[in-house]
């Protein structure tokens, strides 16, 4: 295997759905076919290209509002809306990650790994302008260059509050952030052997490295500006010297004004220049994009290949690169790779919106519905423990960093979660206003799918195959056994009548489906609804764990 050797066949239907289901939340079968035939590259391109890094911001949502559909993020802090309006902004970027009406681009899911990676979560943070400054800040940096980011996030308002970096200062230095940049930002705390990266020292002395920074303006009512400063005041201005681990290096102290970048500019230089810090980002993006599970064999081929292209100096841990050579590679590619992670709620519930074609509300135009809407699946992504900016801890959502990996999404207690999602799909009971019914209407889909659907003469019925075929096109990264599909049209779908039932009750559904008034119509209607609504229901079930 050439491993990070650029992928050359063009895309199959298959391959075309891999790269979206990994790249976005999931894709649109009409995704899919734009990019069937495509190479590789210029599917990844398109992608690229596709990036829009400023939308339009998000506005007040409750129609009884004062401000109702005025943008918030950049007024004047209103405190007695900072519950409701943090939340608008939690529900602007789900509406980036599943709306329909622009193309599939690498930003909004790159942004959901990088939110994972430097986390702040939305309740700890509080005030909505910091969180919107923080989101702002992961999307612009997201294929940025990876050193420029990390002194960007170090210096965002909502990370120095996060981890309290504004009570990091000289002779009583906090070394919360200290130690997390290392842990979890930079080198890592182990390497792939199970080898310490950084000492207790280092965390020490990276701290003195931060003291002085703070936010200002949090929380204060009718304020219109705020950010991070600097006081050289409470700056340890000595020098600080690091373990053998990073060279023994020495951050010399410096008294100006200009103290806080020029020593934060030289501990991001160190913290990269470490020989596992590179390793470290590309084994999540692997993990994230590839398989979670990292071999001995991937780590010699893959992680560290990719790792001393990161950091080459003509790279200089430029991030989109890494990523195109990662998303184009035969690795990625590879038929080993293709199934091999169980969705998350964000890939079970966006991908599931998209395959269907769901369409999501104009928040400028229909805010109410997309009030609802969003409400209603930011509670879903609640209950099946993925909210959005809003993590467990500063480690990030579970799977994503415990032994179990992506297989910690299944539970007893979110598989029931992912079921009840499912039955929406028949049931319709999301409070979600028409026309954006989470609800699939089974017997009109099997109408569209027969030709000359009243010509019960000259048409013949659409066959149980056919049925199952539609139903669950693109619905699974791997084809049913035919074992399977006997199954569900068998068992599920006829429960247990011979097949042949099924063209007598669907032509006499079609025979009557033109005159509701006719007395039989009821019962034939349900007769075929009773047959199509149980096999799309076990389709849901099956998918919601299919791995992807």
């Amino acid at each position: 295997m050439a491993y990070l050797a650029q992928y050359s066949p063009v895309l199959t239907a298959e391959t075309a759905a891999h790269l979206l289901r990994r790249a976005t939340a999931g894709p649109t079968k009409a995704e899919i076919a734009a990019f069937t035939g495509k190479t590789a590259l210029q599917a990844y391109t398109d992608l690229f290209n596709n990036i829009n890094y400023n939308p339009s911001p998000p506005i007040v949502l409750k129609e009884t509002s004062t401000y109702y559909q005025q943008p918030f993020v950049t007024g004047p802090f209103r405190g007695e809306n900072n519950f409701d309006w943090s939340s608008y902004v939690k529900y602007w970027w789900h509406a980036q990650l599943i709306r329909q009406d622009t193309p599939p681009s690498l930003l909004e899911k790159l942004a959901v790994f990088w939110q994972n990676h430097f986390v702040t979560t939305r309740e700890m943070v509080s005030d909505y302008r910091y969180v919107w400054r923080y989101l702002d800040t992961i999307r612009q940096n997201s294929l940025g260059n990876f050193k420029t980011f990390v002194k960007a996030i170090t210096k965002d308002p909502a990370m120095l509050l996060y981890l309290n970096g504004n009570e990091n200062v000289k002779n009583s230095p906090n070394e919360n952030y200290a130690r997390e940049l290392q842990e979890l930002f930079t080198v890592g705390e182990k390497d792939f052997a199970g080898n310490l990266n950084y000492t207790e020292d280092d965390v020490k002395a990276a701290a003195r490295v931060l003291t002085g920074w703070y936010y200002t303006n949090h929380w204060y009512e009718g304020s219109t500006t705020f950010g991070s400063a600097f006081d050289l005041n409470k700056h340890d201005i000595t020098n600080k010297t690091f373990s053998a681990k990073y060279s023994n290096t020495t951050i010399t102290g410096v008294n100006n004004t200009t103290a806080g970048d020029t020593e934060l500019n030289a501990l991001v230089d160190m913290l990269m220049a470490h020989p596992e810090a590179s390793k470290f980002i590309c084994r999540k993006l692997y993990k994230w994009y590839v398989n979670p599970t990292v071999t001995q064999d991937i780590e010699t081929n893959v992680i560290i290949p990719l790792a001393d292209f990161f950091k080459s100096p003509a790279n200089n841990f430029a991030i989109e690169p890494v990523l195109q050579k990662l998303l184009t590679s035969d690795i990625f590619y590879d038929v080993d790779n293709i199934g091999a992670i169980i969705k998350s709620p964000l890939e079970f519930i966006g991908g599931s919106l998209r395959h269907f074609g769901f369409q999501v509300p104009n928040m400028a135009t229909e805010t109410v519905a997309f009030r609802k809407y969003f409400s209603h699946l930011d509670w879903q992504m609640y209950t099946m423990q993925m909210s959005l900016i809003d993590q467990p801890s500063v480690f990030g959502w579970e799977p994503y960093y415990q032994n179990a990996l992506s297989r910690a999404w299944i539970a007893s207690s979110t598989i029931a979660l992912r079921n009840s999602y499912c039955d929406q799909y028949i049931w319709g009971w999301a409070d979600v206003p028409v026309p954006y019914k989470l609800q699939i209407n089974v017997v009109e889909w099997a109408k569209s799918l027969q030709p000359n659907f009243l010509d019960t003469t000259l048409s013949p019925a659409i066959t149980t195959d056919a049925i199952l075929e539609a139903f669950s096109e693109k619905m699974f990264v791997t084809p049913l056994f035919q074992t399977q599909k006997d199954f569900l049209i068998d068992t599920i779908m006829m429960q247990g009548i011979p097949r042949s039932s099924w063209i007598f009750e669907w032509n006499a559904f079609r025979t009557v489906s033109n005159t509701p008034s006719d007395p039989t119509y009821t019962n034939k209607f349900n007769a075929i609804r009773w047959r199509l609504e149980p096999l799309m229901r076990f389709l849901l079930k099956m998918a919601e764990y299919h791995m992807f």
